[in-house]
């Protein structure tokens, strides 16, 4: 899966079907089988001491979220390859290979995409993370930098960026 400025998001065919399915599913059998744990729950009276009911209730309101989020990514995808920089610019949706602090003897390979594109078998980082939002738009060759969790800052060079034919 990959995300353009237009706020569109491509995906593979094996991925929207894979979402499709997880949106019909969570849209109806699941929705049956937690409305029937709440029902089940209620039915043991004293909703404010009773554990399974706000359980059952953590989870329905868990799964509606995720029924929001892929309605709203399902809504807004085109299936397909997502279009490719010609010049070196990494974008996302490709395989991004860097060398850390320009040690090309200690180089990290990844998929420049969101969490939904998990399906490959190689590691993905989301253009919003801090290494991707900070190698996205630099090209092969440059040197960039990003802060780590724990506020120290790391350069990496871009070494390759190919399109993910995954």
């Amino acid at each position: 899966m990959t995300q353009t400025s237009e706020n569109v998001t491509w995906l593979t065919q094996e991925a929207y079907n894979k979402l499709k399915n997880e949106l019909e599913h969570l849209t109806g059998p699941a929705r049956t089988e937690i409305a029937g744990k709440i029902a089940a729950a209620r039915e043991e009276g004293d909703l404010r001491e009773n554990g399974g009911y706000h359980a059952a209730k953590e989870e329905q309101g868990k799964q509606e979220l995720r029924i929001r989020q892929l309605t709203q990514l399902l809504d807004n995808a085109k299936v397909g390859a997502a279009p490719v920089s010609s010049d070196g610019t990494v974008a996302p949706g490709m395989v991004v290979t860097i060398a850390f602090d320009g040690d090309e003897d200690d180089t990290l390979d990844f998929l420049l995409a969101s969490r939904e594109y998990a399906s490959s078998d190689i590691e993905t980082y989301s253009p919003q993370s801090p290494l991707g939002s900070a190698v996205v738009d630099h090209k092969v060759g440059q040197d960039v930098q990003y802060e780590l969790p724990n506020g120290k800052t790391a350069s990496v060079r871009i070494l390759k960026a190919e399109p993910y034919n995954g």
